[in-house]
C-alpha cells in the first residue's frame, strides 16, 4: 500500500466537488475508529473510507454501475479485502447483500457521515462539535429529515455488533477532530 497522501492526490484527481471530498475525508475518519475497535487494520479500513466512491463523478453516482468501476479502478491499489467493501458499499449494483464486517463497517461508516453533518447544520452554530448522539439518534427517526441518507445502511452497525447509539459516539468523536479541514 502507498501513503495516505498519495491516495489523498488520487482522490484528487478523480473528485472535483469538495463536498464530495469532505464526506470522503470524513468516511476515512469513521473508518479507522472503526478499525480501532475491532483490532483491525486502520490504514486499510481508513483508505477503503478515503476511496469509495472515487468513481461517483465518473458514473454520475449511477446505481448499476457505482462501486463496481471504483473497485475495477482500484484492483492494483489496494488489498483484496478493501476493493470488496468498496464495490459493496453500493449492493445494489452488485446484486448480493453485504456479509462481512469490513463491508457493514464501510457501508454504515459512509453513510452516518451524511446524517451527522446534516444533523450539525440544523444547529445555530453548525458545528459537529456542539451535535450530540441523541440529536443524530432522533434525526434517524424523522424519514423526511435528510431524506436521501439510508438509514438501513446506518443501521448495519448493528451486524457488526455496535448499537447506534455507540456507533454514532464513535463516528462524532472520529469526526470532532477534523471538524475544520470537513468545513464544520
Amino acid at each position: 500500500m502507498n501513503t495516505r497522501e498519495y491516495y489523498l492526490q488520487l482522490l484528487n484527481k478523480h473528485i472535483s466537488n469538495p463536498k464530495m471530498i469532505a464526506h470522503s475525508i470524513a468516511s476515512e475518519a469513521v473508518l479507522r475508529a472503526l478499525a480501532r475497535k475491532f483490532g483491525e487494520n486502520e490504514d486499510v479500513w481508513g483508505i477503503a473510507g478515503l476511496l469509495h466512491d472515487i468513481d461517483v463523478e465518473i458514473t454520475n453516482a449511477d446505481s448499476k454501475t457505482h462501486g463496481l468501476v471504483g473497485a475495477e479502478m482500484l484492483a492494483n491499489e489496494l488489498p483484496a479485502d478493501a476493493v470488496d467493501a468498496i464495490k459493496m458499499h453500493n449492493e445494489c449494483a452488485v446484486g448480493i447483500p453485504r456479509s462481512t464486517r469490513f463491508q457493514h463497517a464501510l457501508a454504515a461508516g459512509e453513510t452516518i457521515t451524511g446524517l451527522i453533518f446534516a444533523t450539525a447544520l440544523v444547529y445555530p452554530d453548525k458545528k459537529i462539535e456542539s451535535v450530540k448522539v441523541k440529536s443524530v439518534t432522533k434525526r434517524m427517526k424523522e424519514k423526511i429529515f435528510a431524506a436521501s441518507v439510508k438509514r438501513e445502511n446506518i443501521l448495519e452497525c448493528e451486524k457488526i455488533g455496535i448499537s447506534i447509539d455507540e456507533f454514532v459516539d464513535i463516528s462524532l468523536s472520529a469526526l470532532r477532530p477534523i471538524a475544520a479541514e470537513l468545513g464544520f
